[in-house]
């Protein structure tokens, strides 16, 4: 869930698509109640929002080529497996999303502990706010402070580089919209479609001993799937 508020000012946040953990039995669609889904149907079926999505998945396939390409494949594996999956955004690789709906949309350092650890999710700030003054977007272990003014997108890797942005002032509105994947629906995949514990029970001492070598190196994958500027450029 990409929702953070400090305590003194909580904002409401909705999220749709497809995910699986906190309690999921396998992967679906992630449920809301009537008034949240109408709301939300509306945004999901409008253009400018589609327009959104869609500018972030070509931004990443864009900068991230292999790590999208992975995404890609993955989504298509489990489409595949369960064909009743509804998706947020045709041709989008990222399985779901999040409307924060402000009117301050503020958070506090945090990791998205939830998304895969070396992947990367869509920010897209919304509103009105003077971004010289405030909406800044904060890189806390890159020491970084991005300006972010209402209509840009960046992706970040958030299960792994904390991150937050700095308050506006009390007359201006901040909202901002995320696109993410869950890391339970790749650990889902990657079992054979079925959960951690079905998996220790089904396979093989074979399998067993090659899934703890994968896990050693599995970081290095994930690592090898980033773009350098070198490789972008050739």
């Amino acid at each position: 869930m990409h929702r953070r508020a400090g305590p003194q000012e909580p904002y409401p946040a909705v999220s749709r698509g497809v995910s699986y953990g906190g309690g999921q039995t396998e992967p679906g669609c992630l449920l809301n109640n009537v008034a949240n889904t109408r709301v939300t149907d509306r945004f999901l079926q409008d253009i400018r929002f589609q327009r959104l999505a869609k500018w972030a998945n070509l931004l990443f396939f864009l900068f991230a080529p292999l790590l999208a390409a992975f995404y890609q494949s993955q989504m298509d594996d489990l489409a595949s497996w369960k064909p009743s999956l509804v998706w947020n955004f045709v041709g989008s690789v990222f399985a779901a999303c999040t409307f924060n709906f402000g009117p301050h949309a503020i958070t506090v350092p945090h990791l998205e502990f939830g998304n895969l650890s070396w992947g990367w999710c869509a920010i897209t700030a919304l509103g009105w706010f003077d971004p010289d003054l405030g909406g800044h977007l904060i890189l806390w272990d890159l020491k970084l402070v991005i300006r972010f003014p209402p209509g840009a997108t960046i992706l970040i890797p958030s299960a792994i580089v904390r991150h937050s942005n700095v308050p506006i002032r009390p007359h201006e509105k901040c909202f901002s919209f995320t696109q993410y994947t869950a890391g339970g629906l790749f650990r889902w995949i990657r079992n054979g479609f079925q959960t951690d514990e079905a998996f220790e029970k089904t396979a093989t001492k074979k399998q067993k001993r090659e899934r703890a070598e994968e896990v050693k190196t599995r970081w290095e994958k994930g690592v090898a799937m980033y773009s350098t500027v070198d490789s972008l450029r050739a």
